[in-house]
């Protein structure tokens, strides 16, 4: 248990009997009346986001949230499957908990998969992963009708935006957070 002056970003509540991750919030004190806790709250696992209040000094149940690094191995039927680097003990994660990481998951990559109880919740990838362009039609010179890009798909199957130069077997960097380009990678 916890109080609402012990809020701060990141924090995962147990409200309702379901999992709540504080995005933001905000103390305020009005003129007149109590203090209250303004916050906006991401369901853990279905992502929906609420905005909620809380009266100052409520009294709030945290979870405990087990973040680990662990590696992903292969894909098995519905499942992703992980391995913990310290234990080595291998753990399936359902397609929807993985969700859009699914994206830019490669075998062997190293990833932040928080638990809550031994259940998953979520896969946390780093800001940006590095990808090669599997397939993409060739650009034609003078063609800037997309603002100088067109569309390439990556080795994990994720069809990206790219400038007009790039050619399959080039090595990219790619934003996790929302599949942009961010340059090219030169090994």
């Amino acid at each position: 248990m916890a109080t609402t002056n012990d809020l701060k970003n990141g924090t995962v509540l147990k409200i309702d009997g379901q999992l709540w991750t504080v995005v933001e919030f905000q103390h305020v004190k009005p003129g007149k009346g109590g203090a209250f806790v303004r916050t906006k709250l991401k369901n853990v696992l279905s992502g929906k986001v609420v905005d909620r209040t809380f009266n100052a000094g409520l009294k709030v149940e945290t979870a405990n949230v087990d973040k680990r690094d662990m590696q992903y191995l292969y894909k098995d039927g519905a499942d992703f499957v992980f391995m913990d680097t310290d234990t080595f003990d291998q753990m399936p994660v359902s397609e929807t908990v993985v969700g859009d990481a699914a994206n830019f998951l490669l075998e062997n990559q190293t990833v932040m998969v928080a638990t809550n109880e031994g259940v998953p919740l979520y896969v946390e990838l780093p800001p940006s992963v590095v990808l090669e362009i599997t397939y993409t039609e060739p650009g034609l010179q003078g063609d800037r009708s997309t603002g100088g890009t067109k569309p390439a798909t990556v080795e994990t199957g994720y069809e990206i935006q790219v400038p007009l130069f790039l050619e399959a077997g080039t090595r990219v960097k790619v934003d996790t957070r929302d599949g942009s380009y961010l340059g090219r990678v030169n090994d």
